[in-house]
């Protein structure tokens, strides 16, 4: 009986370990498609395929940085990216500002600059270096209507933008 217990407990612990800090998160359901659209003006939404990506990616960590309870990798960091403690929430935008440029952001940046990454994107930033990076490196799909197709909005500032002779194209991209 003794060894048998001793095997459940070395299971139980490896099975822990192996699941890491964010392992109460994972208990949770994790959607399977995550609408991308808070920054949409000239394309439509992006409807990520949250469960097509997640055998992809090498583990949450990939995307969701220190919000998972990975370890910050600069000690600096520790004031709000604490090891083990997984934040209450994932989403980009909680940590990436949809505008950057806007006036109060860029007050509270200067008056606290402890708080904000010198290289920390925007949300729409954050999104393509993310997503074009990964896209990039793994062959997949890096065209802008390629993940969200233009609306109508986008459609009258490309044909305005061609009318004047300025190519339409992503290095037009507004």
């Amino acid at each position: 009986m003794h060894r048998l217990f001793t095997y459940v407990a070395v299971g139980a612990a490896t099975f822990a370990i192996a699941l890491g800090p964010g392992a109460a998160r994972a208990a949770e359901p994790l959607p399977e498609v995550v609408e991308l659209g808070r920054i949409v003006k000239f394309y439509d939404s992006v409807q990520f395929d949250h469960a097509g990506h997640l055998d992809l990616a090498d583990g949450c960590a990939s995307c969701h940085h220190h919000t998972t309870g990975s370890a910050p990798e600069k000690e600096s960091c520790a004031t709000c990216h604490r090891a083990g403690e997984p934040t209450a929430t994932v989403q980009c935008a909680d940590c990436h500002a949809v505008d950057p440029f806007t006036a109060e952001y860029l007050a509270a940046q200067e008056s606290g600059p402890q708080w904000f990454h010198v290289d920390k994107p925007g949300l729409k930033g954050a999104y393509h270096r993310n997503c074009l990076g990964c896209h990039e490196r793994v062959g997949a799909p890096t065209g802008c209507q390629d993940c969200h197709p233009r609306n109508a909005d986008g459609d009258a500032l490309f044909s305005a933008q061609a009318g004047r002779g300025a190519a339409p194209g992503p290095e037009r991209h507004p």
